[in-house]
């Protein structure tokens, strides 16, 4: 379960960086603190569907986009 969390993690880090985006920018835009945004990002934080959601519209990015990833092929 940790790797999965890790993956999670890393892939919103990932999208956020290319993007250009801060922690603090996406948590605002997601509705979540940003220390939350942290947790997540290093895999430290359980995210439920809910979240994650919440997350990627902050992002500006759909589930299918955030999965549709060789990303994830190994995890």
């Amino acid at each position: 379960m940790d790797n999965i969390k890790q993956k999670i993690g890393e892939r919103i880090k990932e999208i956020r960086v290319e993007k250009k985006l801060s922690q603090e920018a996406v948590a605002l835009n997601s509705g979540i603190e940003r220390s939350f945004m942290t947790h997540i990002e290093n895999g430290r934080r359980n995210v439920s569907v809910e979240t994650l959601e919440k997350v990627l519209t902050g992002l500006e990015i759909s589930f299918s986009d955030f999965f549709n990833s060789n990303f994830f092929k190994n995890a």
